[in-house]
């Protein structure tokens, strides 16, 4: 049947399909358990493997990664930042990019090392609980009683979420190696209602609760007992439900490279970001843009036909991207939202007033 003259045609979707490579990819491994049971020391230890590159540590919380350099072979960098939650973020962003620069040279695999991941989720559960004693409604309730329990909503922790999932998201496509060090331990069961179950207990991860399904394989470590395998994503290894997978003379690069399977070859796994629509990378890109020209820039080019946006994904796109600017006159706390000193806020002013000469001078 013809269409209508003077309708367009919808354009033709072409299928898009690739053969499976059949190569093992890079890991991100989960190495938790008990104070003391070797985790660091397992990683630092693989720092001195002649099969891998160059190993970065972000040191969140622990303490321990200049001492344990000192274990004979370790050969790490230590990355610094400044206990925000972006400065980590972009840390690990830039390792992404030098991980793919050096798997596109054909060298050997950069590792990132992340002690710990425990230390990661308690930074952002303690900033979705300031964010909730800040609600008008808490403020009102502390206000009477300092001590009183308060609700915190859904989307506050929606927002943690999303700032976790960022982070994993960047470790598990990593072309190179990924280990996070985490916290376990045995505590008492709780039914439900959070209540303590008597004379029953389970073991506890301290970090988001997904961690362990995002990685690729999960290791426990325990004081005087072989590490065992609870799970592993891998045709190579198998861990039977409820029977983890004892290994003796344990070590990270046994794992990777002789029973995960891991080479050179190995590539990241193949994962596009999920997104519900379109609007998503927008909203990234307009968040991380800290200019008003750039952001102009930005908001004229929307419309654009090759971006595929709808009307009112033009309309939600330039809108964050005017309360971005509103923001850049009238900064936060990186943190959640808090107003900044009146240090702070002076400078940022004194900044835009030097944009603005700096401009005036242009013309």
């Amino acid at each position: 049947m013809n269409a209508p003259p003077g309708t367009a045609r919808p354009p033709v979707i072409k299928l898009k399909t690739r053969r499976p490579t059949g190569v093992v990819p890079w890991p991100l491994l989960l190495i938790e358990g008990e104070e003391g049971a070797g985790k660091t020391y397992s990683a630092a230890q693989f720092s001195g493997s002649d099969r891998i590159g160059q190993m970065y540590w972000i040191d969140l919380d622990e303490g321990s990664a200049d001492e344990y350099a000192a274990i004979d072979g370790a050969n790490y960098l230590i990355i610094e930042h400044d206990g925000t939650y972006r400065d980590i973020l972009e840390q690990v962003e830039a390792i992404h990019t030098e991980a793919r620069r050096a798997a596109a040279a054909g060298e050997p695999p950069v590792v990132l090392t992340i002690d710990s991941g425990s230390a990661l989720w308690r930074m952002l559960t303690n900033w979705t609980y300031e964010r909730g004693r800040r609600t008008k409604k808490n403020r009102a309730l502390l206000l009477q009683d300092p001590d009183a329990a308060f609700d915190i909503g859904r989307n506050l922790w929606n927002d943690a979420l999303e700032r976790w999932s960022r982070i994993i998201y960047l470790l598990r496509t990593l072309p190179g190696i990924s280990i996070v060090l985490a916290r376990g331990k045995q505590v008492s069961a709780t039914d439900d209602n959070g209540q303590p179950v008597h004379n029953r207990s389970e073991w506890k991860v301290s970090a988001q609760k997904d961690l362990g399904f995002d990685s690729t394989c999960w290791v426990r470590m325990k004081r005087n007992t072989d590490p065992q395998v609870i799970k592993v994503r891998s045709l190579r290894m198998r861990v039977d439900q409820r029977k983890p997978l004892t290994l003796r003379d344990f070590s990270i690069e046994d794992l990777v490279f002789n029973k995960l399977g891991c080479s050179v070859e190995s590539q990241p796994r193949i994962m596009p970001a999920l997104s519900g629509d379109l609007v998503q990378p927008w909203l990234t890109r307009v968040a991380e843009l800290k200019a008003k020209d750039a952001l102009a820039a930005l908001w004229r080019s929307v419309p654009d036909p090759s971006n595929r946006l709808s009307r009112e994904e033009i309309a939600t796109i330039r809108a964050a991207a005017e309360q971005r600017a509103a923001e850049l006159d009238n900064p936060h706390s990186e943190m959640g939202g808090g107003p900044l000193t009146d240090a702070d806020k002076l400078r940022a002013a004194a900044d835009r007033k030097a944009a603005e000469q700096d401009a005036d001078a242009e013309q």
